[in-house]
């Protein structure tokens, strides 16, 4: 079994992404990295190439950053990477520049590859998510964030990556069949200081919305506080985060500065009934789903 990661790229250092984490935590899994290192204003190369693997790959792309509209230009880089990866590897395994993988699950997803390999109605492996807010400590739980989504597909150049990239699809739109898999991402991209994410804000939004919107919306005055993305309900966070993130645990100098029962008192009472029946029986009523459980 011969395994491949991807991951695109630019501005880490500016964007201040943790993509040195992000590879190296699933890099032991993998036979070949894939870099798409777009055309950064920063020592983005550096960053890579100091984590200093023979298995990775950089392949130099230009964004087209004229395409201002739902975030395209993400999976068009995303594309770029997985088309990259050698014709002979079986799994395509992909992590975000703001994700990361436990160490203490990745003989699991060994196995699951494995597992799985022969078995050609399993197209992908899907993952579980814990989406990190305002500090290490707090997750997002609630309807607002999507909690599962593809990580691992087979190295089928057929399959593409879907609107802004936050999954993958067939390229005549199929949905992937997928087995549901216990192991989770660690999203790290909404755990920054509050002046971190003004910076996100507005870089991010950039790529799907023109300059009108960025004014009325975003505009060079905007100070971002926690409160301008509702996360509905923050949990606390008791277990550990993967051994790649400690040294920027460390530097966290930062607090969430947001009242979680003020929180709690903004989510309707709809939005409340239907979390208390995720919560009761693990349903999450109309749930939006890029992909098709098989297994």
């Amino acid at each position: 079994m011969k395994v491949s990661g991807f991951t695109f790229i630019r501005n880490a250092v500016k964007n201040d992404y943790p993509i040195v984490e992000a590879i190296t935590s699933i890099l032991p899994l993998c036979d070949e990295f894939i870099v798409a290192l777009g055309d950064s204003e920063d020592e983005t190369e550096n960053l890579i190439t100091f984590i200093g693997s023979p298995k990775i790959k950089i392949i130099h792309t230009v964004w087209d950053t004229s395409v201002r509209s739902g975030g395209k230009v993400f999976a068009d880089e995303t594309d770029k990477a997985f088309d990259a990866i050698s014709p002979d590897s079986d799994w395509a395994f992909y992590i975000q520049g703001d994700e990361c993988v436990h160490e203490k699950y990745l003989p699991l997803i060994k196995k699951e590859m494995k597992d799985n390999l022969a078995d050609s109605k399993v197209e992908g492996l899907l993952f579980k998510y814990l989406h990190f807010y305002g500090s290490y400590d707090y997750y997002g739980h609630s309807r607002r964030w999507y909690r599962r989504e593809i990580r691992i597909v087979r190295n089928n150049k057929a399959i593409r990556s879907y609107r802004d990239a936050q999954g993958f699809r067939w390229a005549d739109n199929r949905k992937i069949n997928v087995k549901l898999i216990d192991a989770y991402i660690y999203h790290y991209g909404w755990v920054k200081p509050p002046s971190g994410l003004t910076n996100k804000l507005r870089n991010f939004n950039r790529f799907y919305h023109d300059d009108e919107w960025m004014e009325q919306n975003l505009p060079e005055t905007f100070k971002f506080d926690y409160s301008h993305k509702n996360p509905d309900r923050l949990v606390h966070f008791s277990g550990t985060h993967p051994a790649v993130m400690q040294k920027r645990l460390a530097a966290h100098n930062w607090s969430l500065d947001i009242d979680l029962k003020e929180l709690d008192k903004k989510i309707s009472f709809r939005r409340k009934v239907l979390q208390k029946v995720e919560d009761l029986t693990g349903w999450r009523v109309s749930e939006y789903r890029n992909y098709k459980i098989v297994k």
